[in-house]
């Protein structure tokens, strides 16, 4: 059977960055909450995930979807080590800016909000883009995100350097490589399936 093309509900689609929160809604018809197999509760990993579109859509590929979300958990909570969770979501937040893609930049620069209390900068990021002055630290993830995310062979020792000049150790500098990488992937997976929408009455 086709998939079902959906007409999506009328809705303000956001037009610039923003830390608010926001709805996504997919294109195509994702699978009903009553209608998913236990193999595909399984791969949501986190079965509060049913009430999302966009996972209910992924879980048409049960295996793909632990998979991502296995991996997801394990660059953004796993705390041994590396980058704070802060600037994991600052590369996230970044590598989504320069994609494009409104509703993970609003995610994931609302996350590195709440956990720097950096929300002046994360703004700055949103409105100005990548070329914004965060700090030299913060400046040095933005700039190695934006390059893994250009193109892998964009990313290079000078990145690595200027990350090591800036406090990063190694650890923390794979940290980067996989939210921006991981990011990366991910952002052209949900602007192909959907489009960001403000949240009911906002």
């Amino acid at each position: 059977m086709p998939d079902t093309i959906l007409e999506p509900p009328a809705h303000t689609v956001p037009v610039v960055f923003t830390r608010a929160l926001l709805d996504w809604l997919p294109w195509l018809e994702p699978l009903a909450v009553e209608a998913l197999t236990e193999r595909q509760m399984a791969g949501l990993v986190d079965a509060a995930r049913v009430k999302s579109p966009y996972f209910r859509l992924l879980a048409r590929d049960p295996d793909a979807l632990q998979a991502r979300t296995r991996t997801d958990k394990d660059i953004f909570y796993n705390p041994d080590a590396g980058l704070p969770r802060a600037e994991r979501e600052l590369a996230a937040a970044a590598t989504s800016r320069f994609n494009g893609c409104i509703y993970c930049a609003s995610v994931h620069a609302r996350f590195s909000a709440t956990y720097s209390k950096r929300e002046g900068d994360l703004q700055l990021l949103l409105d100005d883009g990548i070329n914004a002055d965060l700090g030299e630290r913060w400046n040095a993830i933005v700039a190695a995100s934006v390059a893994l995310s250009t193109t892998p062979i964009n990313f290079g020792s000078t990145h690595v350097e200027r990350l090591h000049r800036a406090g990063l150790d190694d650890l923390a500098i794979a940290d980067v490589i996989h939210a921006a990488a991981f990011f990366n992937w991910a952002n052209r997976l949900m602007l192909s399936l959907g489009e960001p929408a403000a949240a009911p009455g906002t």
